[in-house]
């Protein structure tokens, strides 16, 4: 199929991109790596009046690791984060989760922002960033504002985005010698949205945990945190863990999985998860 017709402008900067989404009010859309947008519209579940195109905004295309913390410009490429030696070496979680992220070619194109505003509950980068609980960057109409990564994701495809509103970039803690990280999905093939998936982070003093932080996804309408296994896991009760998921976590059936098949799946991936928490980082 083919999309229906829209107009096209190109934003100048994050004001003037701002300004364009008030003249349309809920009939525009940004257009940034567009991995997801294009499908929608060429299946015209999507069809806005006009695209703003945010691409050739300055700045928002940055990795940089300051004060302690590390930014990650919206427009900042899968692939660019991939590669990137601020995120291996100051973000860990980030790093194990991009190479899981669809396919070389949708990671060449698609964007650090546009994966979180869309908010897919089956994908990795949502629960990268609960788990990590870092923030968004917001610019909208009233100014700028930060929204906690726990308070930014609502729901299924639903985020705390006004609809003027524009994700510019978002900030994680930086890793210390004290972080340990973990991540694993289960999927049919890999690329593929998971069926199951799981990302960590955990604060190490010797051999005991604290801040434990579980975010699955793929089991819900949004990132979902395992606070009754998150605290199993600061007691090195992994069996307790596991058996906690049951109050954790309902996830529904799908044409992937039943519910009892991703619960169990669930506890797969947290006994692989707490291995590679107990180890250092490299």
């Amino acid at each position: 199929m083919k999309p229906a017709a829209f107009a096209y402008a190109k934003a100048r900067s994050l004001d003037h991109a701002v300004e364009l989404l008030g003249q349309h009010d809920d009939d525009a859309k940004l257009l940034a790596g567009g991995q997801s947008l294009m499908a929608s519209l060429n299946m015209r579940l999507s069809n806005p009046s006009i695209l703003i195109d945010i691409n050739g905004i300055a700045g928002l295309n940055v990795i940089a690791a300051r004060n302690d913390q590390v930014e990650i410009g919206a427009l900042v490429r899968h692939a660019q984060a991939e590669r990137s030696p601020d995120i291996a070496r100051h973000a860990p979680l980030i790093a194990l989760a991009m190479p899981h992220i669809a396919h070389p070619a949708i990671r060449n194109r698609g964007t650090i922002g546009g994966s979180l505003a869309y908010a897919d509950p089956a994908a990795e980068l949502p629960a990268c960033l609960v788990a990590l609980d870092g923030e968004a960057d917001i610019a909208g109409p009233q100014g700028k504002r930060s929204v906690k990564a726990a308070d930014f994701f609502k729901g299924m495809f639903e985020t705390a985005l006004g609809p003027q509103e524009i994700l510019a970039g978002i900030r994680v803690p930086a890793a210390t010698g004290q972080t340990r990280v973990g991540f694993s999905e289960l999927a049919r093939r890999h690329g593929d949205y998971a069926i199951v998936g799981l990302a960590a982070s955990a604060r190490a003093t010797g051999k005991r945990l604290s801040d434990v932080r579980l975010v699955y996804f793929g089991v819900g309408t949004a990132p979902t945190r395992a606070r009754n296994a998150e605290t199993a896991i600061a007691a090195d009760a992994i069996d307790d863990a596991v058996a906690a998921l049951a109050q954790d976590i309902d996830p529904p059936g799908d044409l992937q999985a039943s519910g009892e098949v991703k619960l169990h799946l669930a506890g797969v991936l947290l006994r692989r998860i707490a291995k590679q928490l107990a180890e250092p980082r490299p």
